[in-house]
């Protein structure tokens, strides 16, 4: 079977792997990867904030990544953990600045995981 690229089955076979395969680590931070590329974006950290800035979606992508993170810290080595909630603190700090009214400190999003962020 040839694929519209020309790509053969076998090639692509050899590009994918099983999720069977992937290690639970890998599988929690690209997780935690796409959470934070889509928060960046909502809070109108991407090319065209304008159109793209939407906090209320943001608010609720930056709570369930510092869910995760909360729960997966334990069960990921200490340089993944660290990495995964610098990069949540700065969301949680780039939604500060982008809201005009902006939350109580302990308030904001993934805060009541997080503690306070000022």
């Amino acid at each position: 079977m040839r694929f519209e690229d020309g790509a053969s089955e076998a090639t692509v076979a050899d590009v994918t792997r099983d999720i069977a395969d992937v290690a639970a680590v890998e599988v929690i931070t690209t997780t935690a990867v796409h959470l934070m590329s889509a928060a960046a974006v909502k809070c109108g950290l991407a090319d065209d904030p304008e159109s793209q800035q939407d906090l209320d979606e943001a608010r609720k992508l930056i709570n369930a990544l510092a869910g995760l993170i909360t729960a997966a810290a334990p069960e990921v080595s200490d340089m993944h953990a660290r990495s995964l909630r610098d990069g949540l603190r700065s969301l949680q700090l780039a939604f500060r600045e982008a809201s005009t009214v902006p939350d109580a400190i302990g308030q904001g999003p993934g805060e009541k995981w997080t503690g306070p962020v000022s």
